[in-house]
């Protein structure tokens, strides 16, 4: 079988309206598989375009409140020991100073004191995950 035979089966394929043909002669097996293409408008009927683009999602209010922003790459940590309970849960008040977690970079523990007064909406990543510089770590609302 020769590629001008196989161009005459897709041609045939397509004229007929066929999406799949499998063709087995001489110890060689053939399948030809297309996309089914819409059907043409009818005389008359209104044309839709081709271009049809999904229904646009409306983008999500920006959220209230300040970001703290990673100072430097490293370990976030919430609390000063595994034992101990979390500088901060989302509902804290926390005032400008207070210390909001602590990251470890370079086996140095640095604290993250909030910028801000106001009451901690949402926190950004886990403890013991990797943060990288300027990372969203806190938002805190007024």
């Amino acid at each position: 079988m020769d590629v001008k035979s196989i161009e005459n089966l897709a041609k045939l394929m397509k004229e007929n309206g066929l999406t799949s043909l499998e063709l087995a002669q001489e110890g060689i097996s053939l399948k030809l598989e297309r996309k089914s293409a819409p059907e043409p408008a009818q005389a008359g009927a209104p044309s839709v375009s081709p271009f049809v683009t999904a229904p646009v999602e409306p983008e999500p209010a920006p959220k209230k409140g300040s970001l703290v922003l990673s100072p430097t790459v490293g370990v976030f940590y919430a609390a000063a020991s595994p034992e101990s309970s979390p500088y901060v849960e989302v509902g804290s008040h926390v005032k400008k100073g207070d210390t909001l977690c602590i990251i470890e970079a370079m086996k140095l523990m640095n604290e993250i004191p909030s910028e801000v007064d106001g009451t901690v909406v949402e926190i950004c990543v886990g403890n013991g995950q990797v943060v990288e510089y300027n990372q969203p770590l806190f938002r805190i609302a007024p």
